[in-house]
């Protein structure tokens, strides 16, 4: 069976991913900083009879990164590996004359340090698997939203380290994919006072376009969740 690692994977667009993965025979390795979140997911997916290994911790923690890998060698391998883990900067999100210094530290180091050594540490597994890399970036990396400035910048890095692993490792396919604003945690955290929050689409409802991308074995590029659907 294949075996994905999935960071931020107890809630949100992590959770979903990892639902719908389960559900195709994957096994899988999730991460989440909260530990109980983390191990009722796990045992809640690994009802569909595939092997689920939950893995509190930080990303930003290196012993925590490890720990993700060795327990998906320990399963086989690692055919996916799945940076979803976020910070904000700050919550709700604030202009940048407001932005707080630990906050962008914050930011860049879960967005863009973390998944970048998350890659490193992996990518012998992907290599030799012909993997995938999914990296979940954000219209905030190319569009420029008062207050967002913080969070689109990490992204913005996240996006460029992508674009450039893919010319460096022809061997495997790196994706990242803009899911659109989302009916999440996250969200609800950046924009509390957003009145259209009850009308965007669940993680569920855009999980079939990262689908997409796996069943047609996509080429290395950047995605966005509405056109892969075709709703926009």
């Amino acid at each position: 069976m294949p075996v994905a690692i999935i960071t931020g994977a107890s809630r949100g667009l992590g959770r979903a991913l990892a639902a719908a993965l389960a559900e195709r025979g994957w096994d899988l390795v999730l991460d989440g900083r909260n530990q109980d979140a983390v191990r009722s997911a796990a045992g809640e997916l690994a009802q569909s009879g595939t092997r689920i290994r939950g893995v509190p911790g930080d990303v930003t923690d290196p012993a925590h990164r490890d720990g993700l890998v060795a327990a998906a060698q320990a399963l086989g391998g690692v055919d996916l590996l799945v940076n979803n883990a976020s910070a904000l900067g700050a919550e709700p999100l604030v202009r940048l004359a407001e932005l707080p210094v630990a906050g962008l530290r914050e930011a860049l180091e879960t967005n863009v340090t973390a998944p970048l050594a998350l890659i490193r540490a992996a990518l012998p597994a992907l290599r030799a698997a012909g993997g995938t890399v999914l990296n979940i970036s954000s219209d905030a990396a190319v569009e420029a939203y008062p207050a967002w400035g913080g969070y689109g910048a990490s992204k913005a890095a996240l996006d460029r380290l992508s674009a450039v692993l893919a010319e460096e490792e022809p061997g495997i396919r790196v994706w990242w994919v803009d899911p659109g604003d989302l009916r999440t945690a996250l969200y609800a955290a950046a924009v509390p006072d957003d009145a259209d929050f009850e009308d965007r689409p669940l993680p569920e409802e855009v999980v079939p376009a990262f689908l997409r991308l796996l069943d047609e074995k996509a080429a290395s590029g950047r995605y966005t969740a509405p056109a892969l659907l075709g709703t926009r």
